[in-house]
């Protein structure tokens, strides 16, 4: 069988993506589910990691830092089952045959819900419980942080990115990666509408709302570019009336 179908099936392998990665969460109960679905669906961040091949063959061993739960585990791990069934796009990048994944996740809630759901996957996802500033990082080649770095201060952040540099330069991989999607502060009403809603699903996940501390876009490349990034930006908020921003961090060759 074919290793890829047609590009003009994109659309048709993003509902079965869908539908295989948030199957496994009715083991974790009708809001698990339900949050999967939805999440997914209509945030574009996980398609659009797809669609600009962000995510490739070579970025196999994956850490996700606020990883609620787990979703990005179940869309690798369905995605590695769409390419051995020969079902993948050729517009496509390959993607890891097998991830190796971590995933850490301050509220154990949410980490309940992931070892409930997804804990039967091969490779068995490491699942911690644990706060993104002090949580050991293993070497990687992969580093996700959506949504989650303004729930700490600005030298909290700085903190988590550094060892997040360590972390990936420790692996080995010349082509490691942090996928960071920040809010731009600098657009106002975009920056406030998003925090809003983040405030609102943090009180329906059952969680405390904290203080969020947020940067201008200018100042979140600045700061990746100290410590050691090449930085892309791209707009990640189409559909939607936020101002979130994806930032491709590659690590800087060695002199």
């Amino acid at each position: 069988m074919s290793a890829v179908m047609s590009s003009a099936s994109t659309d048709t392998a993003w509902r079965e993506l869908h539908e295989a990665a948030t199957v496994p969460y009715k083991k974790g109960g009708s809001f698990a589910w339900h949050f999967a679905r939805g999440k997914l669906g209509r945030d574009p961040v996980f398609r659009g990691l797809l669609e600009r091949g962000l995510v490739g063959a070579q970025h196999q061993r994956v850490v996700d830092i606020g990883c609620g739960q787990g979703l990005f585990a179940s869309l690798l791990a369905s995605m590695s089952a769409m390419q051995q069934k020969g079902r993948w796009p050729s517009s496509w990048s390959t993607t890891p045959a097998a991830a190796d994944y971590t995933g850490i996740e301050l509220m154990p809630k949410d980490v309940a819900r992931a070892q409930a759901s997804i804990g039967h996957l091969q490779p068995t996802p490491q699942l911690v419980c644990g706060d993104m500033c002090s949580a050991a990082l293993p070497d990687c080649d992969l580093v996700v942080i959506l949504d989650v770095l303004h729930y700490v201060d600005l030298e909290a952040q700085e903190g988590v990115l550094q060892r997040v540099h360590s972390a990936l330069a420790g692996g080995g991989n010349p082509q490691a990666r942090l996928l960071l999607r920040v809010g731009d502060a600098s657009s106002r009403r975009g920056f406030a509408i998003s925090q809003w809603v983040d405030r609102t699903v943090t009180r329906i996940r059952g969680h405390k709302v904290s203080p969020t501390w947020g940067r201008p876009l200018a100042e979140w490349k600045a700061l990746l570019q100290r410590l050691g990034f090449r930085v892309q930006s791209i707009p990640m908020s189409e559909g939607t009336p936020f101002a979130n921003v994806l930032l491709v961090a590659d690590l800087e060759a060695a002199a």
